[in-house]
């Protein structure tokens, strides 16, 4: 679930509430939120199928190839060429990018060890993280409701996660870590929202990840090679692998995926408020079990389930006490 994409403005004139109140299509917005939700979990499914046979910075890479074709028509479409070779904020993109790209490497780690839905359930922890850093990053008051969702979310999270038990995984830390890097890179994307448009910001994102993967294929092909046993750390750091044709189709089909999926959130948050939109996003848990059971045969275990509804609960009795304060003033 991606949090809220902006925030409220008490200063902003009756002119620009007023239009955007005009851009507003709720049905549209909920198309949009699952249709991108549907699309970013089948490129999961996807890395997921992968892991087992090449590294991630392969994946990674052909990813962003395969994003190139979509994410040129939209700049060509939108007139941004200008923007994208001399974009402002330059700094903040390539400060937001590199951890936008470290959290989904640590998200895609995860799922090599464990089931999607797992990880999944970890990552919607993401909005307690933005709740959380809402007041020392970007000076906002964190209500008392939103500091007991954290803690009602976390508490979840321990259950999923089991710390000190038998059955502990140690790649659910990466879909924590993971959750905690988005959380960052939206904080600093709603003041970078406001300079650059967002394909320019979506281009520039994909060049960063494609950087993270070239400098991982050089780091453990030619510097060093470790040698691992756990599956996230195996998918991480083995050597490149000449893909088969089949499987070069899939992961540039991925990158398809992804630029698809990247401007249908950004139409969901621009058509519909994200208080509204957000709870959407929990979808992914729907597809996350689908893809579990159907491909990997993996269907999440009691415990797992008990932790995710408390999360999840959480997070849209959060959204749902945002809602009532900001109609009401408060």
């Amino acid at each position: 679930m991606a949090p809220p994409s902006g925030h409220r403005n008490s200063g902003l004139s009756a002119a620009v509430m007023a239009a955007a109140a005009h851009n507003d299509n709720r049905l549209l917005a909920i198309a949009c939120i699952l249709a991108g939700v549907g699309l970013a979990s089948t490129q999961d499914a996807i890395v997921k199928s992968i892991s087992g046979g090449y590294p991630v910075y392969e994946a990674l890479m052909l990813r962003c190839i395969g994003s190139i074709p979509i994410l040129g028509i939209f700049v060509w479409r939108e007139k941004a060429l200008g923007e994208l070779l001399t974009p402002p904020a330059l700094g903040l993109i390539f400060v937001r990018g590199l951890i936008l790209g470290l959290a989904y490497l640590c998200f895609v780690l995860a799922i090599a060890a464990i089931p999607i839905a797992n990880a999944v359930a970890i990552y919607f922890t993401m909005p307690f993280f933005v709740a959380g850093l809402a007041g020392p990053l970007l000076g906002e008051r964190v209500r008392l409701h939103r500091w007991l969702a954290i803690i009602a979310g976390f508490i979840g999270v321990l259950i999923m996660v089991r710390p000190g038990a038998g059955v502990f995984e140690p790649a659910s830390i990466f879909a924590l870590l993971s959750a905690l890097g988005y959380a960052v890179g939206q904080m600093i994307g709603r003041p970078l929202s406001q300079q650059v448009s967002p394909v320019v910001i979506a281009v520039w994102q994909n060049l960063i990840y494609f950087g993270i993967g070239l400098a991982l294929a050089l780091a453990f092909n030619l510097a060093f090679a470790p040698d691992f046993e756990h599956p996230s750390l195996v998918f991480l750091t083995r050597a490149l692998v000449m893909p088969n044709f089949p499987d070069l189709l899939l992961m540039l089909f991925s990158g398809v995926l992804a630029a698809f999926g990247m401007m249908l959130f950004v139409n969901a948050y621009k058509y519909g408020e994200a208080n509204f939109v957000a709870p959407f996003e929990y979808s992914a848990m729907i597809w996350a079990v689908f893809f579990g059971l159907v491909l990997f045969n993996d269907f999440p275990d009691a415990l797992t389930w008990t932790g995710a509804a408390i999360v999840v609960a959480s997070g849209l009795l959060m959204v749902w006490r945002d809602r009532q304060l900001n109609r009401a003033g408060g």
